[in-house]
């Protein structure tokens, strides 16, 4: 029945097709074809319509299930058995697609963050391929945009932590001995000016007189790239953006500048856009890398030294080509698997409600940030929730934190005070660096890292706002989230029995 359904369905659309004016349908449509076009995102099949060919990514059908990574007790362990999970998947089941696409002689890029195959083809390339059975989905890859930060002045030095730091109690940590030492945290951005003397003592690739970058930097932007060039093989940043978010993290010159809210911590990074700019598979590459990170070949991947704590303060809207709203979520979902903390900034598209609308923000899997001031009143530009573009009504932000009038590094060993939440959830990112150096058994369980955070947050400041029908006197809520962020010692997260202050180390033969 549902066969013949099916069939009538195509030769009603026919009818009504023929009835528009000069309309002279070029083939009749069949339910294969109906199938296909069905898996191809619109702006794929606009931008290959007039005989042009586009880059886009081919999202298999079959990936991988993670759940047993939610009981081994280590992030060293649940690293490595998410890498050998879907590596292997990757390989057992991409052969036949990349034969195809090898046979069309098309450019690809096989990944396996997510079971999927970058491609550059035209229209027929993309019907060949999504009538695949094994092909989930054709996602579009354009170019899309850095939420922008607004630069408010350039700042020479100053004496002492920045006043964002002391606001959110970041200095009380350290004074009891808690800096971030021991933690990795990472960066995904336009790139890092690694030599800046806020940065460069922090780099994991610097030991106070060489320089190594395997394992600790990498490049997915592979033509183009500014001032950097393509392929980088060392950390640059062509847009400024990066190393300010970097700064925030973990900055510090040893004089002056106090940048940073965990300036004991390391920091490895990679640069997912092109002078501002990314696509889906860019911001995919880095977090590949942050799962396993490689030498400068990208060769011999090593999950056990993947980053405690990922900062993402980037967006991919709609409008910019992220036209389908979970075309990152299974790559967000598999790093967090890994025992990652995923932190990434609301947008700055407030103050309306459910402006928080944009991979990799909406996500459950991502921990997401929205903008105070140094009152913890909501900044206006920072996004709310709840997220309505999935149809999920999912609350956002999860806390917030300052991202108004923050000072940190810039190129040319400068300092400048930016705004945005793109400046709020590099402090996030830094306060679960001082949290897993004051326990650094809480490394590798990105559920009680956020319940502690959520848990001591502080109400913000009452704006007579109300998104998704909760008004912003009770917390939480999606102006908000829990409140502002503040840093504090951890105490009884572990009251499942799993040993606070255990710091076996796991280790493993890699492949």
């Amino acid at each position: 029945m549902s066969t013949n359904l099916s069939e009538f369905a195509i030769l009603y659309l026919q009818f009504l097709l023929a009835l528009l004016p000069n309309f002279t349908p070029a083939v009749a449509l069949s339910a294969t074809e109906l199938d296909w076009t069905a898996k191809v995102d619109p702006w794929v099949a606009a931008s290959v319509a007039s005989g042009a060919t586009a880059e886009f990514v081919v999202f298999l059908k079959e990936q991988a299930d993670l759940s047993g990574a939610a009981t081994l007790p280590t992030k060293g362990e649940k690293g490595y058995y998410v890498f050998s999970q879907l590596t292997a998947l990757a390989e057992r089941s991409q052969e036949p697609v990349l034969n195809e696409i090898r046979a069309r002689g098309l450019l690809h890029r096989p990944y396996w963050i997510a079971n999927m195959i970058w491609v550059t083809g035209s229209q027929a390339d993309v019907a060949a391929l999504a009538s695949r059975n094994d092909v989930h989905r054709i996602n579009a890859n354009p170019l899309t945009a850095l939420e922008k930060s607004q630069l408010m002045s350039d700042q020479h030095r100053i004496g002492g932590p920045e006043a964002s730091l002391v606001h959110i109690g970041a200095t009380d940590l350290w004074a009891a001995g808690f800096t971030g030492q021991g933690v990795v945290v990472a960066g995904a951005d336009t790139g890092y000016d690694w030599t800046h003397p806020a940065l460069r003592d922090q780099y994991r690739g610097w030991d106070g007189s060489s320089e190594t970058h395997d394992y600790n930097w990498h490049d997915s932007i592979h033509s183009g790239g500014g001032i950097c060039g393509a392929d980088s093989p060392f950390p640059c940043d062509d847009n400024n953006h990066g190393t300010h978010t970097m700064g925030t993290m973990a900055g510090d010159d040893g004089g002056s500048n106090q940048i940073g809210v965990a300036p004991g911590a390391r920091w490895i990074g990679c640069r997912n856009m092109d002078q501002g700019n990314g696509t889906p598979i860019t911001y995919s590459e880095c977090f590949q890398f942050f799962l396993a990170p490689t030498d400068l070949n990208d060769q011999n991947p090593n999950p056990l030294l993947a980053p405690d704590v990922i900062n993402g303060s980037w967006s991919c809207p709609d409008f910019e080509g992220c036209t389908d709203p979970e075309v990152l979520r299974t790559v967000v979902e598999n790093v967090r698997a890994a025992g990652m903390v995923v932190v990434q900034s609301a947008g700055n598209a407030g103050s309306g409600c459910s402006t928080v609308d944009t991979p990799a923000a909406i996500y459950d899997a991502a921990f997401t940030i929205g903008a105070v001031d140094l009152s913890d009143q909501i900044a206006s530009f920072s996004s709310r929730g709840p997220v309505a573009i999935d149809g999920s009504n999912r609350l956002k932000p999860n806390v917030s934190a300052p991202g108004v009038g923050i000072r940190s590094s810039v190129l040319g060993d400068s300092y400048s005070t930016f705004n945005g939440t793109s400046m709020a959830a590099p402090h996030v990112a830094g306060v679960i660096a001082l949290l897993i150096s004051a326990d650094p058994s809480l490394s590798g369980h990105p559920d009680a890292l956020e319940q502690h955070l959520m848990d001591t947050a502080v109400d913000g400041v009452t704006v007579a706002q109300s998104c998704g029908g909760t008004p912003d006197t009770v917390f939480p809520n999606n102006t908000y989230g829990y409140g502002s962020v503040r840093a504090a010692i951890p105490t009884n997260l572990f009251a499942d029995g799993f040993e606070s202050g255990d710091t076996t180390l796991w280790s493993a033969t890699l492949p």
